[in-house]
C-alpha cells in the first residue's frame, strides 16, 4: 500500500479467477460450518432443508446452501436478547449495536464483535482506496451518529488509511456547511439526496457556490443516485468534482464499489463476500451477462451475526466488460437498479422508479424533490408524479417544463403520467434513505 499504489489490498484485488474462487469456496465452507455450529437459526433452516455443511464440496453444491431473507434475521422473542436465535457467539463478545431503518419492516438487530468492526473498517478501507481518498484528505461526515450503521465504518477506514476525519454529527446541514468552508475539507460522504440538499442550502442560505468549497471528492451510499448518469452529472457539476457510488447493507457489510476508472457499474468485493445472481421469478443462478437478477450475498468473514446466502431482493446484472483499473473482480452492470418489490407492472408495463428519477435530474431547472405514486382507479392503473417547480419562473415557462418532462417520461418508461405541481419546500428533506416511491395498491392490498 502507498500513495501512488492503485489497490489497497493489491493480492486480493488482482486474484486470478482460478484462485479466486478456490478462495471462495474454502470461506464459504467456512463461514457455513461457522453458522450451523454456532447459530440456532441456521441449524434449523438447514435442517428442515435437509442440508448440512459437509455437503458444500463444490460450486455445484452451492444452492444447497438454504436462501435467507430479512425476514429472518428480524428479533425474535428468544435468548440471548435482543438478537436471539442468530447470534454465532457469546453476547459478551459483541461490542458494536446497529440496526437497520426498518424501512420495509421490522428493523433487523445487528451484533458485532471488535473483530466483525475490524473486517467493516477493512472492506470500506478497499472502496476509499479505490475512489482515491488517501492520507492527504480531511473528510467530512455530514451525518448523524446513531443506531443505524450508514457512515460509522467509513469514519474508522478512513481514520485506517490516514485521512483526518471531521465528524459533522449534531449540527445541522447550515453549521456543516460553515464547518466544511471553514476547515476547508476535501472530501465527504452522504446519500445522493443530501449531496443536492446540501448544495440548495449552500447557495439559499449562505449565498455560496458549492464549488468554492473545494471538495475533491464525495462518496454516496445509502440509495440509487449515484449511478443513475443524469443524478451522478447534477452532483459533479454543482459540486465540481468526481462523485462515486457504493452500496452495502446492514445485515451484509460493504460488500460493493465504484472505482475511480468508472467501470460502469460496481465492483463487488470478491475477496471478501459471495455475490450471486438469481433469477427474478425463480432461484435459478444467472451467470449470463445482461440479465437481471436478485442479489444474493454471503459475508464470509463476520462472526457474530453472519449472513449466508442472504437474499437482498435488490436487483441488478452482470457486466460483460472489465475495468481499467485492472482488478479482476466481477462488476453489477450499471449498479442496483432497485428492488424487487419496487420493481413493478403499472398497466402491463414493467416499471422501475429509478427511471424516473433518471429523467427528472437530466432537467437541470428542477432543483427540488419529488414522489411518484401508483394507485388504483377502479380495475385501472394510474402512476403520478408530485414535483415541486422550479423557484421564479413563470406559469408559461411551468407549461413548458412539464410539457417536456411528461414527455421525456412517456419515452422513457412507456407511461402516461398525471404531474401534480408542487411549491418548492412542499416534500420532506431526507438526511439518508430518501422514499419517494409509493405504491398505494400494495398498501391497500398488502
Amino acid at each position: 500500500m502507498g500513495a501512488e499504489t492503485e489497490y489497497w489490498n493489491a493480492t486480493l484485488e488482482t486474484l486470478d479467477h482460478e484462485r479466486l474462487r478456490a478462495l471462495q469456496l474454502r470461506k464459504l465452507q467456512r463461514v457455513v460450518a461457522w453458522g450451523y455450529e454456532k447459530s440456532r437459526l441456521y441449524r434449523r433452516t438447514f435442517d428442515a432443508a435437509g442440508f448440512r455443511p459437509e455437503h458444500l464440496r463444490t460450486w455445484d453444491d452451492v444452492t444447497r446452501v438454504p436462501l435467507l431473507t430479512k425476514h429472518d434475521y428480524r428479533c425474535q422473542d428468544t435468548e440471548p436478547f435482543p438478537y436471539g436465535d442468530t447470534l454465532c457467539v457469546p453476547l459478551d463478545d459483541v461490542t458494536v449495536f446497529h440496526q437497520t431503518s426498518g424501512t420495509t419492516g421490522t428493523p433487523v438487530y445487528q451484533p458485532d464483535t471488535w473483530a466483525d468492526w475490524e473486517w467493516w473498517s477493512e472492506c470500506w478501507a478497499t472502496i476509499l482506496w479505490a475512489q482515491g481518498f488517501r492520507p492527504s484528505d480531511r473528510v467530512f461526515l455530514p451525518f448523524g451518529y446513531n443506531i443505524f450503521v450508514a457512515y460509522w465504518a467509513g469514519h474508522y477506514a478512513c481514520e485506517k488509511i490516514g485521512c483526518e476525519v471531521v465528524p459533522g454529527g449534531v449540527l445541522g446541514t447550515t453549521e456543516r456547511l460553515m464547518k466544511m468552508k471553514e476547515l476547508k475539507v476535501t472530501a465527504f460522504m452522504a446519500t445522493p439526496t443530501y449531496v443536492l440538499g446540501m448544495a440548495d442550502t449552500a447557495r439559499a442560505e449562505l449565498g455560496l457556490d458549492p464549488r468554492e468549497f473545494g471538495i475533491q471528492r464525495v462518496l454516496c451510499a445509502g440509495e440509487p443516485g449515484a449511478l443513475i448518469p443524469s443524478t451522478k452529472k447534477r452532483m459533479e457539476e454543482i459540486w465540481g468534482c468526481p462523485v462515486h457510488d457504493h452500496v452495502g447493507a446492514t445485515e451484509v457489510g460493504a460488500w460493493s464499489f465504484e472505482c475511480r476508472h468508472r467501470p460502469g457499474g460496481l465492483h463487488v468485493n470478491e475477496g471478501m463476500f459471495l455475490v450471486e445472481l438469481l433469477a427474478l421469478d425463480s432461484d435459478e443462478v444467472v451467470t449470463e451477462a445482461g440479465v437481471p437478477g436478485r442479489i444474493v450475498i454471503t459475508s464470509f468473514d463476520r462472526q457474530a451475526q453472519p449472513c449466508i446466502r442472504f437474499d437482498t431482493k435488490d436487483v441488478s446484472m452482470w457486466s460483460p466488460r472489465g475495468c481499467g483499473c485492472g482488478r479482476t473482480w466481477r462488476i453489477l452492470d450499471g449498479g442496483v437498479h432497485g428492488r424487487v418489490d419496487h420493481i413493478t407492472k403499472v398497466k402491463g408495463v414493467l416499471f422501475s422508479p429509478i427511471a424516473v428519477e433518471e429523467v427528472v435530474r437530466s432537467f437541470p431547472e428542477i432543483d427540488g424533490e419529488f414522489e411518484i405514486i401508483v394507485d388504483k382507479k377502479g380495475d385501472l392503473d394510474t402512476i403520478g408524479l408530485r414535483l415541486e417547480m422550479p423557484r421564479g419562473q413563470g406559469e408559461a415557462e411551468q407549461e413548458d417544463l412539464v410539457k417536456r418532462l411528461l414527455s421525456a417520461l412517456r419515452w422513457k418508461t412507456q407511461l402516461n403520467f398525471d404531474l401534480e405541481r408542487l411549491a418548492f419546500g412542499t416534500l420532506p428533506r431526507y438526511a439518508l434513505k430518501a422514499r419517494r416511491f409509493h405504491d398505494r395498491r400494495k398498501e391497500a392490498h398488502p
